[in-house]
C-alpha cells in the first residue's frame, strides 16, 4: 500500500470509528434507561437489561455502519480540502477515482459486515430480545411475586411479601392463602421466608419460619391452628404457553427465509409480500453504501475560501430522509399496493442518479460545487442576520 493511501485509511478510520461508537452508545444509553424502567415495572432482575441491549446490538450497528462510513470519507475529504492538501494532490494528476480507492475499500468491507448483520445475525438476536421480553413478562425470570402486591399463582393460591432484602434472597413479612383441590383452604403468615428450588421444575418451595398455619375443611367445624418455627410450603409455578416460534415476524426472518417464504406459491399474498418487502428493503440498504463514498466526497469539499459545514448537514439529511423513504416504501410494499421491487428500486435509483450527479458536478465540471447555490443562500442568510442582530455600540472617544 502506497504513502497516500496509509495516509488516507488514517483520515477515514478515526472519524469512521468514532461515529460508529458515539452512535451505538446514544442509541444504547436512549434504550437503557426504557428497558431499566421496563425490568423494574415487571420486577424482573437488573442483570437481563445487558442481555437485551446485548440483543439491540446488531440492529444499533445495522443503523450506525452506514452514517460512520459517510461521516468517515466526508470527514476525511473536508479535512484535505480545508487544509489545501486535496489542491496539492489533485495537482500532481490524482483524480478523485485515485483518491476513493480506500474510501471504497472501507465501503466493502463495512457492506459485507452489514449484510452478515441485517440477514443473518440482527434476525436471531431479536428473536431472543423477544423471548427476555417475554420470560419478563411471564414471570419465567424469577419476577412473579412483587414486594407489597398480593400475587396471584392461579386462582387457588395468593402471596403477599411486606419486605424484600439482599436482592430477593431474606423475605419478611409473609402472608399465603391457598385453597386445595379437596376444598380445604389455609391461611399462613410467617415473620420471614425464603424461595428453594426442587427437582420439579413445575414448582418450588417456600420455606417459612417463624410463623402460624390456620387450616380450614368441609369436615371440620372448628379451624385449626399451627405455630411453626419452620414450614415448607410447595407452590405450583404459573402455567404459560411456550414462546412463538421464530419467524412469525419478518424482523427475524434471514434474508434466504424471506426470499424462500417470497417465491412461495402456496403462501398467502400478504406473507408474500410482507416478505419480499422486507428482503428488497435490506438489500437496498446494504447496496446503497456504494453510493456513500461518492456522496461524501461531493459534500466533503466546501467550496473554495469557505469553511462552511452546510455539506456535512446537508449529509445527514439526504441519508436520514432516505432512509425513511425506504421505511415507508418498505410498508407500502407490504400492503401489496405497489410491487416491492418497484417501490424499494425506485427510490434508490433516483438517490443513485442524484448522487452521481453530484460527484460528476465536482469531479468533471471546472469549479463546479453541487451545492454552491445553496452556500450562496446561507452565506446570504448568515449576513443578514449578522447585520440585523443588535451589537454592542462603542462609546466614541471625547475631542481633548
Amino acid at each position: 500500500m502506497k504513502s497516500i493511501d496509509r495516509y488516507m485509511v488514517r483520515l477515514v478510520a478515526v472519524p469512521l470509528i468514532s461515529t460508529l461508537v458515539i452512535s451505538a452508545m446514544l442509541l444504547v444509553l436512549d434504550r437503557m434507561l426504557r428497558l431499566f424502567d421496563f425490568v423494574a415495572t415487571e420486577g424482573g432482575p437488573v442483570a437481563v437489561v445487558w442481555k437485551m441491549l446485548a440483543n439491540l446490538l446488531p440492529e444499533y450497528l445495522g443503523l450506525g455502519i452506514p452514517i460512520g462510513l459517510l461521516l468517515g470519507v466526508l470527514l476525511a475529504f473536508r479535512k484535505l480540502a480545508t487544509t489545501s492538501e486535496l489542491d496539492v494532490m489533485r495537482g500532481v494528476g490524482m483524480s478523485y477515482w485515485r483518491l476513493l480507492r480506500v474510501p471504497y475499500m472501507f465501503a466493502i468491507v463495512l457492506a459485507a459486515i452489514n449484510l452478515a448483520i441485517v440477514g443473518f445475525v440482527q434476525p436471531y438476536a431479536r428473536y431472543a430480545y423477544e423471548g427476555l421480553r417475554f420470560e419478563l413478562r411471564t414471570g419465567a425470570l424469577g419476577a412473579s411475586i412483587k414486594v407489597g402486591e398480593f400475587t396471584h399463582f392461579s386462582d387457588k393460591m395468593t402471596v403477599r411479601i411486606e419486605k424484600s432484602r439482599d436482592e430477593g434472597r431474606k423475605l419478611s413479612g409473609i402472608f399465603v392463602k391457598a385453597v386445595s383441590k379437596t376444598g380445604s383452604s389455609y391461611a399462613v403468615t410467617a415473620e420471614s421466608g425464603k424461595f428453594l428450588a426442587t427437582d420439579n421444575p413445575e414448582e418450588i418451595v417456600f420455606q417459612l419460619s417463624n410463623g402460624v398455619l390456620v387450616n380450614e375443611a368441609p369436615g371440620i367445624a372448628t379451624p385449626r391452628v399451627l405455630t411453626f418455627s419452620t414450614h415448607n410450603l410447595p407452590i405450583p409455578l404459573p402455567q404459560y404457553g411456550n414462546f412463538r416460534r421464530r419467524g412469525e415476524r419478518n424482523l427475524e426472518l434471514t434474508l434466504p427465509e424471506l426470499a424462500r417464504i417470497g417465491r412461495d406459491p402456496g403462501s398467502n399474498a400478504e406473507l408474500r409480500d410482507t416478505s419480499r418487502s422486507a428482503f428488497h428493503f435490506r438489500v437496498v440498504e446494504v447496496s446503497t453504501m456504494f453510493l456513500l463514498p461518492l456522496l461524501a466526497l461531493a459534500l466533503g469539499v466546501p467550496p473554495k475560501r469557505s469553511s462552511s459545514a452546510l455539506g456535512v448537514f446537508l449529509a445527514i439529511v439526504m441519508v436520514v430522509t432516505y432512509h425513511k423513504v425506504n421505511q415507508y416504501a418498505e410498508a407500502i410494499g407490504g400492503l401489496g399496493r405497489i410491487d416491492p421491487l418497484i417501490a424499494l428500486w425506485t427510490p434508490f435509483l433516483f438517490f443513485a442518479a442524484l448522487v452521481l450527479w453530484m460527484f460528476y458536478t465536482i469531479a468533471y465540471v471546472p469549479d463546479g460545487q453541487p451545492i454552491g447555490a445553496l452556500e450562496r443562500v446561507f452565506s446570504k442568510i448568515g449576513k443578514a442576520i449578522g447585520r440585523w442582530m443588535p451589537g454592542r455600540r462603542i462609546p466614541e472617544a471625547s475631542a481633548p
